[in-house]
Order: structure tokens, then C-alpha cells, then sequence
């Protein structure tokens, strides 16, 4: 028997902590890392007689993630318990939704820019519908859609430390943290799909502030859900499906998902196992060796038997939560580029650059406001403040300077105030005393002189002073002209108006 083709299912369960001020159902504080242990109160530990409160914050928090990734927002949701035994789940169960989620039936669009060639519209490996048979290529070929099939409120559990010898040890930090979990459909078919995807989600998550989104503090992370579909001599085959857990880089995901589809395939040829939608196999991903593991194998709803959180009822969302929610997620960085390119005439890496962070966008969109050059706003921007912050590891709200400076300064270069040149000497000094242009460039002396008369003057004296540069014009060699212009820049400081300058010089040579 022959096999005559295969592609990759996955599914993708994104686990993302919120930037909530408390934890999920306690008034103990939400924050990264600290002395293990001191942030616990009897409800994150689970401790008998303690009751769980549910705060708005967390609810709208959720709800912002949830209309940014273009879900319905439940009305009417509950909490539920669900039951399994691990070291650091201090209760011996999590408080999850099961059946009513807060968020449902959402989808991210993933650009097809960032797809290979052949795997865009027209290309031999499109793939133009999902796995249901719906299209799946939208806005005229500009994006492949995934499709979010709900989104759930939930706690983290806490970290178990295995250090070096015969101990492990629990920090219960992390317990009761306020989660979302991001569940998709199984609509991608290659692990560097599931890799931009999540991408993708990290970017719009940060975008509308519900999470720092920062993998290797653990605050998101990605379990895969992957299996192979097979087609041998005309008949099609499903492998059982493998979920592996706590994928914390782009990398893991791409590299987890690529080695564990080989393996599957590998054990369909050994071993036809017959495929039961109930069943998993939950695998680890060893990153030092590179291939997956087993950890075990579960029957989802059987293992976990969910049951109503009996200490939390049922509640209603307030559509005053809803509409803040909409408030906060605003125009995403997708829709922003696309409106940036048009509106300001920018690149695609200017706008990538400019919409990395909600807050950068905004500036630059405060400082091209006050100008009619954005294209250099964007540049002064780019090259010149981004490098600096980089430079000391700082973000733009940690700058001294309003984009009122970035204006002033685009001006005064726009309308031959000062040159381009003395515009960098310009911006040096407004970065270390945070004073407008407009100040610096009267104390400094650098106005740019446009008086023809003064040029003039300076021009005559140039000319008489080299009298063999003007010998060297005469015979020929052209490129002297720049070298006059350049001793007229100097003799007036910088200040000379250069196009003024050039263009006297050319008018007294031509002269002679």
C-alpha cells in the first residue's frame, strides 16, 4: 500500500496572562516573578472555607481580547470546575469555563505577505478553504483567515521549580493569575502558519494592552493540537491527535509541530491507529534533543469532569463593560498600517516599524499632525529617536520629548530655517535638554541665512580667495563646484542657505 499524499492539521490553544491589577479571584497582586510565595491568600491557595470573587476588570479585560480578535461577547456566562491532579494546582482543579465562554465564534486574519509565494492566492500550494470547505482567503487575496472558536476565562496554576538534586519546590506566585484561553479551529495546515499565527495574536494583544505577551516570562504560551490527514490508495486516514503543551517560542511551535508531524507519519506507516475524536495524546517538547515526548494520554471531558463552580453564580455581562471594551481595542495594528501607507504615503517598513507598539503609533500620528511632512517625521522617527531608545533600552514613553518637538523640528528643516545637517545637532540637543527647536536654534545661532545680498558676499570672497579652483572650473574639472559651495558653508558657519549658495556660485563661474 502507497501513500499518495498527507497535510498537517493544528489547532492552536493559546494561554495568555491578563494585566490585571489582582489576581483572577482574589485581592492578592498580579505581577511577574518576586520572593516565591509572598503573594498567596487562602483563596489562590485553594484553602478550605476560602471564597473566590470575580472582578470587572477581569471581565472586560477578557472582553477586549475577545472583540479584538473579532469574537461575540456572551451576554450571559458561568465558571465551571475542572478536575485533574498535577503538583502545583493547589485545589486539585482549575476554575475554567466549558460551556459558556465569554467569547465565541472570532477569527484572526493572518497577512499573506508574510506567506511563502507559492502558498499565496495563484500560487500551486493556496490552500483557498479550510477544513469546514469555506473560503478562507479574504479582502481580495490580502489575508488567510483562522477562525476562533472561543475564547475562556480561567486561573494559572502555580510554577513547579525543579532545581538540581533530589527536590522540587512550588511557587504559588503565579496561582490564581487571571488567564484567557484562545481556542482556534483547526484551520492551519503547516507549522510556520501556527508560528505567524500566534504572532499574530501576540501582536494584537499587546496592541490593546491586555497582556505583556512576553513568552519567556511564561505570560503567553501555546499548546498545539496536531495530526496528519493521509490519503492511501484513494482512502483517507486520520492520525489520533497529539497536543503539545506549553510552547513558550515561535521557534518550539515551528520546530515541535514540524518533528511531531514526521512522527506521526512514521507511525501511521508502522501502525494504522484508528482515530477517536475524544482521545489525545499529550506530548512535552524536549527543545535540547528536538523531538516530542509523551506524557500521557486523556480522554478531555471524561479526565476533567467539569462541573459548575458552585462558589461563583452565573452572572450577566453589563454592556457598559462591552462598550469600554470596544473603546479599548480601537483601530488594530493591521487596519492602522493599511490606513498609515495611504493617508501618509509610507513604506512597509516604516509602518511595521511605526505600528510595533499602540503607543509609538500614536505619537508619530500626534507629531505628523503638526506637520505636512510626514514622510520626514516618520524618518526623524525611525533613524534618529528609535535608535537612541534602543540604544539606552528604553520605549517612547520613556522619552523626554513630546511630538510637539518632532513637529517644530520638521518644520524648521521643511521651511530652510536650518539645514538637515543642523537638524541632527538640533534633535541632539533637544533629547538631552528637552527644549523646543525653536529655543535651541536661537541659542545655538543656527538660522539659516537666505539674504542674497550676505550669500553674495560670501560667494565673491570664496571665489577671490582660490583662484586656482577657479582655473581648475575653467578647464574642465566641474567637480570643483562642489568644493567652493562646501568653503561658502564654512565661511558662514553652516548658516548659508545651501541651494542659494550653490546656486551663486554657479552664476559667478559661469561669469568669468
Amino acid at each position: 500500500m502507497a501513500i499518495d499524499k498527507w497535510e498537517i492539521v493544528i489547532g492552536c490553544e493559546i494561554h495568555t496572562q491578563l494585566l490585571t491589577k489582582t489576581k483572577a479571584f482574589c485581592a492578592c497582586e498580579n505581577r511577574y516573578g518576586g520572593m516565591p510565595n509572598t503573594r498567596v491568600c487562602p483563596v489562590c491557595l485553594g484553602l478550605p472555607g476560602a471564597m473566590p470573587r470575580v472582578s470587572k476588570g477581569y471581565v472586560e479585560l477578557g472582553s477586549v481580547a475577545g472583540l479584538a480578535l473579532n469574537c461575540n461577547i456572551s451576554r450571559f456566562t458561568k465558571f465551571d470546575r475542572k478536575h485533574y491532579f498535577y503538583p502545583d494546582l493547589a485545589k486539585g482543579y482549575q476554575i475554567t469555563q466549558y460551556d459558556l465562554p465569554l467569547c465565541t465564534d472570532g477569527y484572526v486574519d493572518l497577512p499573506m505577505a508574510k506567506y511563502p509565494e507559492d502558498e499565496r492566492e495563484g500560487g500551486s500550494k493556496c490552500r483557498s478553504k479550510n477544513f469546514k470547505g469555506d473560503d478562507c482567503i479574504v479582502d481580495n487575496g490580502k489575508y488567510r483567515r483562522v477562525r476562533v472558536e472561543r475564547i475562556h476565562l480561567e486561573e494559572d496554576v502555580g510554577k513547579s521549580l525543579h532545581l538540581p538534586g533530589k527536590h522540587s519546590y512550588i511557587d504559588y506566585n503565579r496561582s490564581g493569575t487571571p488567564l484567557i484561553e484562545i481556542v482556534t479551529k483547526p484551520d492551519m495546515t503547516s507549522p510556520e502558519e501556527a508560528a505567524l499565527f500566534m504572532e499574530t495574536v501576540q501582536e494584537i494583544l499587546r496592541y490593546v494592552k491586555v497582556t505583556n505577551g512576553n513568552l519567556e516570562e511564561g505570560n503567553m504560551r501555546c499548546d498545539a493540537n496536531i495530526n496528519l490527514n493521509v490519503w492511501e490508495d484513494g482512502k483517507l486516514w486520520h492520525t489520533p491527535i497529539s497536543e503539545i503543551k506549553n510552547l513558550n517560542s515561535f521557534r518550539s511551535i515551528r520546530d515541535a509541530c514540524a518533528y511531531e508531524a514526521q512522527r506521526q507519519l512514521k507511525e501511521f506507516q508502522e501502525d494504522r491507529q484508528e482515530f477517536n475524536p475524544g482521545f489525545k495524546v499529550t506530548m512535552g517538547w524536549d527543545e535540547e534533543h528536538g523531538k516530542t515526548v509523551i506524557q500521557r494520554t486523556k480522554n478531555s471531558f471524561v479526565d476533567y469532569r467539569f462541573v459548575v463552580e458552585p462558589d461563583i453564580k452565573p452572572f450577566t455581562v453589563e454592556e457598559s463593560i462591552i462598550e469600554r471594551a470596544a473603546k479599548r481595542v480601537g483601530e488594530l495594528p493591521e487596519a492602522k498600517r493599511t490606513r498609515l501607507k495611504k493617508e501618509y504615503g509610507l513604506s512597509d517598513f516604516d509602518v511595521e516599524t511605526l505600528t510595533s507598539s499602540r503607543d509609538l503609533a500614536m505619537w508619530f500620528e500626534e507629531a505628523a499632525a503638526g506637520t505636512k511632512d510626514a514622510k520626514r517625521t516618520a524618518n526623524i522617527i525611525l533613524t534618529e529617536l528609535l535608535a537612541k531608545l534602543n540604544e539606552e533600552k528604553k520605549t517612547i514613553s520613556d522619552v523626554n520629548i513630546t511630538p510637539a518637538h518632532i513637529s517644530e523640528l520638521v518644520n524648521a528643516i521643511d521651511s530652510k530655517k536650518i539645514s538637515s545637517a543642523q537638524g541632527k545637532i538640533v534633535f541632539a540637543k533637544m533629547l538631552e535638554t528637552a527644549k523646543m527647536p525653536s529655543v535651541i536654534i536661537k541659542e545655538e545661532g543656527m538660522e539659516v541665512v537666505s539674504d542674497n545680498n550676505a550669500i553674495e558676499a560670501i560667494v565673491d570672497k570664496v571665489i577671490s580667495a582660490n583662484e586656482k579652483a577657479v582655473s581648475d572650473f575653467k578647464s574642465g574639472k566641474t567637480n570643483v563646484l562642489g568644493w567652493l559651495v562646501g568653503q561658502v558653508m564654512k565661511e558662514s558657519h553652516g548658516k548659508a542657505n545651501p541651494a542659494m549658495a550653490k546656486e551663486l556660485v554657479e552664476k559667478k563661474l559661469s561669469a568669468l
